[in-house]
């Protein structure tokens, strides 16, 4: 057996760029009364990407908004032409990468079964066979005979995904769409992930959610500016994703600094030693009305507030003041942080102010056991 019988997607020497109008004209006249040789300028998406997903891998597709996923997956799927280089698929493919290809909003939930089915390639027999299972798996038995244009987002990517996932088709690409889901139907979809890499389907799956990379791909690749940082292992990859998010965020954080200086309450990340797993950072505030007052802050990890502490025994009334706190992160699973901070009335215990911007770090790593944010110690007693 050759390796192109082991080969789903080769993607060689790609390259798409977009031809952006610096003036629009959309009548006659405006030829007529402006008429120029038309400028231009050329936006750059995706640049020399070239890599291989085998048969049967589950592959992983991350980066930042704006890094070329979704052009890459439109090109792979044959909506867009590449600007210079190849794509060649070695099977049948199913995309499932955009809310509303294939649909039809003025048709009923029903019929748009059929008509996405007919686009998928099943026979009207088989889309007849399947189609209770199709309704039940999208939950939405009462809405099939209403259009679909009256269809909230999330219901048309429950009954679109419903469909994709009974297509014959060897390949299957998927894009953050999924997003769009409320947790259960995520759940589910990710039950069916489960299935697919059961049968050895290959699976070409764009996300921002490491811990789905982690879960469920084989390996896969970090778009940054639309080159390839690195192509790798889960791990590989979720790391280098959180390196470029960690950039990303001390750019915004200079940005914003000047702004922040003067505001009442700031903090800031002084000093992040990975190696020492040890993050110094510095609350400062201004107290203009010379009230006692203390200052707390808290840690969140995806909103929710995993810690806090206040500077109880440590307030003062002077016009303003620093303190620094060390933060130990063997405390903390790998993931992203942030932490907010607060100047509190020492009489009354009310907040007073509050940070406008949240500093932000990130751990690194990935433990597959855990899956709080909290790195509880082993101190189990065994009786």
């Amino acid at each position: 057996m050759n390796d192109q019988d082991q080969t789903s997607l080769l993607v060689s020497n790609l390259h798409k760029e977009f031809k952006l109008p610096h003036e629009r004209k959309n009548t006659l006249k405006e030829w007529i009364l402006h008429f120029h040789h038309p400028t231009y300028e050329y936006l750059h998406v995706l640049k020399d990407i070239n890599f291989e997903v085998k048969k049967g891998e589950f592959f992983g597709i991350v980066g930042r908004n704006g890094s070329g996923k979704s052009t890459l997956l439109k090109i792979i799927s044959g909506i867009y032409q590449p600007t210079h280089g190849t794509v060649e698929v070695n099977g049948t493919l199913t995309p499932f990468i955009e809310l509303g290809i294939g649909f039809n909003p003025e048709l009923t939930g029903r019929e748009n079964v059929f008509l996405n089915g007919a686009i998928m390639g099943l026979t009207r027999r088989e889309t007849l066979a399947k189609y209770q299972e199709i309704v039940n798996f999208a939950e939405l038995e009462k809405f099939m005979d209403q259009k679909l244009k009256n269809y909230s987002s999330g219901m048309q990517v429950r009954l679109a995904f419903s469909i994709a996932i009974q297509a014959h088709n060897d390949i299957l690409l998927i894009d953050e769409v999924l997003a769009v889901g409320d947790a259960n139907f995520q759940r589910k979809c990710f039950d069916i992930f489960e299935d697919i890499k059961e049968q050895g389907k290959t699976v070409i799956f764009v996300t921002h959610d490491m811990h789905s990379v982690q879960r469920f791909c084989d390996r896969g690749l970090v778009l940054e500016n639309g080159n390839i940082k690195l192509v790798g292992t889960p791990t590989e990859v979720a790391n280098a994703y959180q390196e470029i998010n960690l950039t990303a965020s001390s750019k915004e954080e200079k940005k914003v600094s000047k702004r922040l200086q003067k505001t009442d309450v700031r903090v800031k990340i002084v000093e992040y030693n990975k190696k020492a797993q040890k993050l110094r950072f510095e609350i400062a505030y201004k107290n203009q009305d010379r009230k006692k007052v203390y200052v707390g802050f808290s840690i969140v990890k995806d909103g929710t507030t995993i810690g806090e502490l206040n500077s109880v025994g440590k307030e003062n009334s002077n016009p303003s003041g620093r303190l620094e706190y060390i933060l130990d992160t063997t405390q903390l699973n790998p993931g992203y942080y942030e932490i907010a901070a607060g100047l509190i009335g020492f009489e009354n215990r009310q907040l007073l102010k509050a940070t406008e911007e949240w500093a932000k770090f990130n751990v690194l790593g990935y433990d597959e056991s855990r899956g709080a944010a909290m790195n509880l110690p082993d101190n189990w007693i065994v009786k």
